[in-house]
């Protein structure tokens, strides 16, 4: 029946008239995707990659966003994907660090009875994230959440459901990481009017002395229904750490916008940056002018691929280098010294706060040198503003405090790459001067310059009955006190410079030729027994993050003295090699959670292996670069929550990633030299200071192409696999031509 049907429907389509000839409408050309698409914040919000889904802008003071997970290793952002329950949105995060800190101004819409323990449930088919923009819907009220946020000010907007009183907790006592000994000890809510209330809070934990200041205002009065927790009440002040607020805007099918203002200074400075970015404002404005800032900072490398998962994969990265430092100064120039004071920033100059340092010296710093000149040039001028109020190089400074996390004195990286890239015009002598004074114990200071730093000058290396991690310390301060000559030389002090260059070589002090590993020495000038290089005790081992596996190759600034320790070239490719396909078993009851990302004993998810796989360049075995690179970009880098592998790291996993898809990545920061290794992408347009762009092309690229077989810097054809940063700030072009062989010549 049906073929009988078929047969004269054609009989019937035959003998109709053929229709006029009309002209063919040309194929509407496919809209391309607005750069946003491509990035997702939930990202590295699995697995422990520990970043934050929530809106912000780049480098912004706030980063609102929802807390699923305040306890553990987990709630360093606030946020694990896994979770299912969220306690409120707050307005200060840090993005893939390894310590939590922040989670300031917790407000939770609501509905029903008021309880002491409140929070919502949600599903992950009902979360939406980009930059600027985060939506949930809060399951068990029935209550739709926006979030947006310009520099200065979060934006809230909660829709209730109708016929029902749209209320609203105000959580001065909320913190993360609490089992960690993060807490408020001091809090203020004044209702200055039915519709604003300004305050502040302070906390102490990983910084040791916190505060944030805050100005609020409703689109709808409100009526303060509870106040709890607080030490006093009165109708136009709460105080107390631990206040809760508990606020009734009645019945209304109209939306509840909330824009909150922050300071690190004043609650008048929070009023001041509230006026000056909200005021006569509204939240889609908003969200659109955020989207722009970010589509114009994220257009600052533009790159073509094929590739969908490489697109989403680099632009998220690219996204997630642009979430720290964060801006720590008001509208006015108002400012948080290091010594706790209020300042007043000179014209034109900038305050900000969460350098990382040890983890973004490495690459990120060095990406931003290339993207971003003038903040870099900001962040220098910053971080030696910090040596002059605190007399010593910050690690990890974090609201005006020195954590002094990790180890020796990273900040002189970054200053040197500056100098020697000179970008800005970075004073040499006072970056001198600082460095110096970051080499030497500070009584003052003892957690950023401790005592056993002083046994460098008298010994060479630090003995490892003084200080936990002493291999690591010594060769950290080994590179950056190369770093120092540089800046010495720089500044015109050769007796400095000559001085420091002697003491960049200390690292040879740890080298033991028998084993072949980097190994922790007594002040009797013994080796630490017992040994093993896969051992690692996170809190007491003799490497910080790590095993001798993987510190073993941390000499950036001087790779042929590396590989003459290791007997030549060729012994050096072979010892590479067992790194890479060795056992992958880590020792020890106590081992840090930070290896991860294991090829053999290489260890991606922790910064001091970022530079390994390029060594090979420098062995004369330029294909295993390639072939190690291609492998860490496939397999540790995926679009998914989980894919970040180990924390992300204030950008630096994200720098990785940024350089390598590109082709090239700076191994030893100061040296203005790029490795090369296997690009990602087909092409790239990368935006210079001045107008001018530094192209990358990439000829017969394809998953099976993954071996460079030539290398042009415009029409010069690169003889090693390397080239200089000049190659680069001129807006050259830089081609490679792929191939699916080694190339061994």
């Amino acid at each position: 029946m049906q073929l009988r049907y078929l047969a004269v429907l054609f009989l019937l389509i035959a003998c109709e008239p053929a229709p006029p000839e009309e002209v063919s409408e040309p194929t509407p050309t496919p809209k391309p995707k607005d750069i946003l698409e491509y990035v997702d914040p939930f990202i590295g919000t699995g697995g422990h990659g520990h970043t934050f889904p929530g809106a912000t802008t780049p480098f912004g003071m706030v980063q609102l966003s929802p807390d699923t997970h305040l306890d553990g290793w987990d709630a360093s952002s606030g946020y694990h994907f896994d979770d299912r329950q969220i306690y409120g949105f707050s307005h200060t995060h840090l993005s893939g660090t390894g310590i939590g800190d922040m989670g300031d101004l917790l407000l939770l819409p609501f509905t029903g009875d008021i309880q002491d323990s409140l929070s919502a449930t949600f599903v992950k088919s009902e979360e939406i994230a980009s930059p600027a923009y985060y939506y949930v819907r809060l399951q068990n009220f029935d209550i739709k959440a926006e979030l947006t946020a310009s520099p200065y000010v979060g934006w809230h907007r909660y829709s209730y459901p109708a016929s029902t009183e749209r209320q609203l907790l105000i959580d001065l006592g909320h913190t993360l990481q609490k089992d960690w000994g993060h807490r408020p000890v001091e809090g203020e809510l004044h209702f200055v009017n039915d519709q604003t209330i300004k305050g502040m809070r302070r906390t102490k934990g990983w910084a040791q002395d916190h505060p944030v200041y805050f100005y609020i205002t409703f689109s709808s009065p409100y009526e303060v229904k509870d106040i709890r927790n607080s030490d006093t009440t009165t109708d136009k002040l709460a105080t107390g750490a631990q206040t809760k607020a508990y606020l009734s805007f009645g019945e209304s099918q109209q939306s509840l916008v909330i824009t909150v203002g922050l300071s690190t200074v004043s609650m008048e400075g929070a009023m001041k940056n509230w006026q000056s970015e909200a005021a006569n404002k509204h939240f889609d404005q908003i969200r659109s002018d955020s989207e722009r800032l970010w589509r114009n900072a994220l257009q600052k490398i533009a790159i073509t691929t094929a590739d969908e998962a490489v697109k989403t994969n680099f632009y998220t990265a690219l996204y997630h280098s642009m979430l720290m430092p964060i801006l720590a100064q008001d509208v006015d120039g108002a400012y948080r010294k290091m010594n706790g004071q209020q300042g007043q920033l000179p014209y034109g100059e900038s305050n900000y706060t969460a350098f990382s340092l040890w983890d973004t010296h490495r690459a990120w710093h060095p990406l931003m040198t290339l993207i971003e000149p003038r903040k870099s040039k900001a962040w220098a001028d910053n971080i030696l503003r910090k040596y002059q109020e605190g007399g010593v190089l910050p690690k990890w400074p974090l609201a005006s405090n020195y954590t002094g996390t990790m180890i020796g004195y990273p900040a002189t990286s970054f200053l040197t790459d500056m100098v020697n890239k000179e970008i800005g015009n970075i004073d040499a002598n006072l970056a001198l001067e600082a460095a110096l004074a970051s080499t030497r114990y500070q009584a003052k200071h003892p957690n950023v310059a401790p005592a056993y730093l002083d046994a460098i000058s008298r010994k060479g290396y630090i003995p490892a009955e003084q200080a936990v991690g002493s291999v690591s310390y010594g060769l950290e301060c080994a590179y950056y006190d190369w770093c120092i000559a540089k800046i010495a030389k720089k500044a015109g002090d050769l007796a400095k410079a000559e001085t420091y260059m002697q003491r960049s070589k200390n690292y040879q002090n740890y080298f033991d030729t028998e084993s072949g590993f980097m190994r922790a020495k007594l002040a009797n000038g013994s080796w630490k027994t017992p040994f093993s290089p896969n051992f690692s005790d996170h809190a007491e081992g003799d490497y910080i993050e790590g095993n001798a596996w993987q510190w073993s190759w941390s000499v950036l600034h001087d790779i042929p003295g590396l590989i003459k320790l290791h007997g030549g070239r060729e012994a050096f490719a072979e010892r590479l090699d067992e790194l890479f396909t060795t056992n992958s078993r880590v020792e020890g009851d106590h081992a840090s959670g930070d290896i991860s990302g294991l090829i053999g004993q290489y260890a991606h998810g922790n910064e001091p292996s970022h530079h390994i796989a390029h060594l090979y360049n420098y062995a004369g075995q330029a294909w295993k670069t390639q072939e190690r690179i291609d492998e860490i970009l496939q397999k540790f880098y995926q679009p998914k929550p989980d894919g970040i592998i180990g924390n992300e790291d204030a950008g630096q996993m994200s720098a990785w990633y940024i350089f390598n898809a590109l082709g090239f990545y700076p191994v030893c920061p100061g040296s203005n030299t790029y490795s090369i290794g296997r690009p990602l992408v087909d092409e790239a347009r990368i935006q210079l200071n001045g107008g001018q762009v530094f192209y990358v092309e990439v000829v017969n690229n394809s998953p099976e192409n993954k071996y460079v077989q030539e290398v042009r810097i415009n029409e010069k054809r690169l003889t090693q696999p390397f080239f200089q940063h000049e190659d680069i700030k001129h807006g050259n072009r830089l081609r490679f031509i792929m191939g699916p062989t080694p190339k061994k010549d």
